[in-house]
């Protein structure tokens, strides 16, 4: 009987020390999955997301601490589950939040990009244009110039034209003039031989003599 009395009791004890410790792993466990899930919701960025799955969570571990021995460790899985859940919810919500700022980021990059290059083109455009008004005015210029050239071109050699038919008539006068000038020399040469012909034919010619003819006698004297 006394045999009987000690087995009881150090199975008793046993029992004690045994709940005991389950008692104090499953502290562990609370606090452990409390930690963690405090530790989401005190982080300064994680812990605005996953609102509804840290919820769920912290109901999982409510339960936990509650549950019976035998339903223990299913809740206990569950609750671990539940915090591993929240806290990958907030990171996927975080990264969603971040991926979507990088997209507005890109979005606004590409948006200033396509402003810079359409500001870029248009700059280009009224390069081009001025360019393009220079080259013209340029051309108009060259074109006058041209125009003036060609025009100073035309009158000079109209004055040309002109200077040549002046020299053709002066020409022709000189040679008139020269024409003129020869006869009238001719003339005077053959006036001056005239002269001198007549002034000798009179000095050594004798005077031709006369011969009278006989008168007729009258008829009746015959």
């Amino acid at each position: 009987m006394r045999r009987f009395t000690v087995t009881f009791a150090a199975l008793a004890m046993a029992l004690v020390a045994t709940g005991a410790y389950a008692s104090k792993n499953d502290d562990i466990d609370i606090n452990r999955l409390t930690g963690s899930l405090d530790q989401l919701a005190n982080d300064p960025t994680l812990g605005n997301y996953a609102q509804a799955e840290q919820a769920r969570a912290r109901d999982a571990i409510n339960r936990l601490t509650q549950a019976k021995s035998r339903d223990r460790p299913h809740d206990l899985y569950l609750a671990e589950r539940r915090v591993d859940l929240a806290k990958a919810a907030a990171q996927l919500q975080d990264a969603q939040v971040k991926s979507t700022q990088l997209d507005r980021e890109h979005d606004q990059i590409l948006l200033d990009n396509s402003r810079n290059e359409a500001d870029i083109a248009r700059r280009e455009l009224e390069r081009q244009r001025v360019q393009y008004q220079l080259a013209q005015e340029e051309s108009a210029r060259l074109q006058q110039q041209g125009e003036a050239a060609s025009q100073a071109a035309d009158q000079a050699r109209a004055e040309a034209d002109q200077a040549k038919k002046l020299a053709a008539a002066q020409s022709k006068v000189a040679g008139a003039a020269r024409r003129e000038a020869a006869l009238a020399a001719q003339a005077a040469k053959a006036m001056r031989s005239q002269m001198q012909g007549g002034d000798s034919s009179s000095s050594d010619t004798p005077a031709p003599t006369t011969h009278k003819k006989p008168k007729k006698q009258p008829d009746d004297q015959q």
